[in-house]
C-alpha cells in the first residue's frame, strides 16, 4: 500500500486515543481503589488462591506481573506468526476484544467475587499490553522514516487527551453521581464505580473500529519468518549488546530502575489507599495531576540533559526518585495535602526518565543496525522489569503485611540503577549524525 496516506494515519493515532483510557482509568486509577474497598468490604483482606492465603493488595500485584509475564512470552511467537502471514491486523483485532471485553466485565465485579474480577483484569491487561505490539508494527508499513517521530508523538498526544478527558468523567460519577442518575457511592454501592470500568471498555472498543476498519488487512509478507523468530531477534540482539559496554551498562541501569519506575505507576493509587487510607477522588485528581506535571517534567529533563548530558539527567531524576521513596514512607495518613505534595515531585521524574531513557537507548543503540529489533528488545526489558517489580512488591507487602517495606524495596532499585549507571562514561552517549 502507499505510505503517508493522511486517512491512515490518522486512523493509526486514534488506538492510542482509543486504548490509553484503560493504562490510566483502570491500571493506575479508579480499579486499584475499587479493588482495594470492596474487597476489603467483603472481608477478603486475605484471598484464598489455590489454597493458599494471600494479602489482597499482594494478590492485586501478582495479577499484574503474571499478566506481563505472559505477554513476554505469547508476543514474540505471535508476532513471528504475524509476520509470516502478513495478518497484523487479525492479532491487533484480537487483543482489542480481549482487552476491551476483559475490562467491560468488570462491571459484574463486586468484590466479593474476587477470582471473577482479577481474571477479567488479568485479561484486559494482557489485551492491552498484546495489542501495543501490533500496533507499534505498523509505524513502518504505513509511514516512511521522515514521519516517525511526529506521528509517535501525535499518537502520544491523542492518548494523552483521551484518557484525561475519560478519566475526568470517571471522576464526576464518584463525586457528581446524582448528575447522572447514580447512587452516591458507599461500601454498600459500587454502581459509580463499576460504570467506570463500563465506559473504559466501551470507549476503547467503539474508538478502535476507526483503525481496524482504515488500517491494511494484509501487510508485508517476511517469507522467512516463523512462530520462533520473535525469539531469535531477541537472542540475536542480546547476544549484540553483549559486545557493546556502554549500551550494556544502561540496560541494566535501566532493567533495574524500571522496575521501580513502573511498580509506582502501577500501585501508587493501592498505596495511597491502604497505607494513606485516602479519599476515592483524592487519589483520581492526585493521579491526574501526576499526568499533568509529568509533561512539563519530561521538557524540563530534555532541556537538562542538553545542558548537561542524558547520564546527568537520569542519575539526577533517579535520585529524585529514592527520596520519594523516603518520603512516601514516612507520610502520615490521612493527610492528602502531603501526599499531593509528593505527587507535584514524582510528576516531575516519571515524564523526565521515562523520555530520557528512550532518547539515551536511541543514542547508544547503532546507526547500521536494525532499530525495529533494539527497540523490540528495549520493550521486552521493560516489561520483565514490571514483572519482577510488581512481584517484587506484592512479596514484601504480603511477608510483611506492609507497603510502606515495599517502598523501601523500590528506593533500592532506584540507588542500584543509580551505581549501575556511574560506570557509563558520558562521552560515549552521542547522538548520532
Amino acid at each position: 500500500m502507499q505510505k503517508n496516506d493522511k486517512s491512515v494515519l490518522t486512523a493509526w493515532t486514534m488506538y492510542d486515543w482509543a486504548n490509553s483510557v484503560y493504562s490510566l482509568s483502570i491500571s493506575s486509577a479508579i480499579f486499584p481503589l475499587f479493588y482495594e474497598i470492596y474487597t476489603k468490604r467483603y472481608g477478603h483482606e486475605t484471598m484464598e488462591i489455590f489454597g493458599m492465603s494471600f494479602k489482597n493488595t499482594a494478590v492485586y500485584s501478582y495479577t499484574l506481573s503474571f499478566a506481563f509475564l505472559l505477554n513476554v512470552l505469547l508476543v514474540p511467537i505471535l508476532s513471528g506468526i504475524a509476520d509470516a502471514k502478513g495478518n497484523k491486523k487479525s492479532f491487533m483485532r484480537f487483543f482489542i476484544l480481549l482487552g476491551s471485553m476483559g475490562c467491560s466485565s468488570m462491571f459484574w465485579f463486586s468484590g466479593d467475587n474476587y477470582v471473577f474480577g482479577l481474571t477479567c483484569f488479568l485479561l484486559a491487561t494482557i489485551g492491552f499490553a498484546g495489542s501495543l505490539v501490533f500496533y507499534n508494527a505498523y509505524l513502518p508499513e504505513i509511514a516512511t522514516p521522515d514521519r516517525f517521530d511526529q506521528l509517535s508523538a501525535r499518537g502520544f498526544t491523542m492518548g494523552y487527551i483521551g484518557s484525561v478527558i475519560l478519566l475526568i468523567v470517571n471522576l464526576l460519577f464518584l463525586q457528581k453521581s446524582n448528575w447522572f442518575g447514580l447512587p452516591e457511592p458507599s461500601a454498600d454501592n459500587s454502581l459509580a464505580f463499576r460504570v467506570g470500568f463500563l465506559t473504559v471498555g466501551i470507549w476503547w472498543f467503539l474508538w478502535s473500529l476507526w483503525p481496524m476498519f482504515k488500517l491494511p488487512g494484509k501487510t508485508n509478507i517476511h517469507k522467512d519468518s516463523s512462530i520462533w523468530k520473535g525469539f531469535k531477534e531477541l537472542k540475536n540482539v542480546f547476544n549484540e549488546v553483549k559486545t557493546m559496554k556502554p549500551l550494556l551498562i544502561f540496560l541494566a541501569s535501566f532493567f533495574v530502575y524500571t522496575m521501580g519506575v513502573q511498580t509506582v505507576i502501577y500501585v501508587a493509587a493501592l498505596f495511597g489507599k491502604n497505607e494513606l487510607q485516602l479519599e476515592s477522588s483524592d487519589m483520581i485528581i492526585t493521579i491526574l495531576l501526576i499526568q499533568l506535571i509529568g509533561i512539563a517534567g519530561a521538557y524540563f529533563f530534555a532541556w537538562l540533559a542538553d545542558k548537561k548530558g542524558n547520564k546527568f539527567g537520569i542519575i539526577l531524576a533517579l535520585s529524585i526518585w529514592a527520596l520519594s521513596c523516603v518520603l512516601a514512607y514516612f507520610l502520615e495518613p490521612r493527610q492528602p495535602n502531603q501526599f499531593f505534595g509528593l505527587a507535584c515531585l514524582i510528576g516531575t521524574v516519571m515524564g523526565g526518565v521515562q523520555s530520557l531513557s528512550r532518547a539515551t537507548y536511541a543514542k547508544l543503540i547503532p546507526g547500521d543496525k536494525d532499530n525495529a529489533s533494539f527497540f523490540s528488545f528495549y520493550e521486552v526489558t521493560e516489561k520483565l522489569a514490571i514483572v519482577i517489580g510488581t512481584f517484587v512488591w506484592a512479596l514484601v507487602d504480603d511477608l510483611t503485611g506492609s507497603m510502606r517495606n515495599s517502598i523501601m524495596m523500590l528506593m533500592a532499585f532506584f540507588i542500584i540503577g543509580i551505581i549501575i549507571l556511574s560506570f557509563l562514561k558520558s562521552d560515549k552517549i552521542k547522538a548520532k549524525a
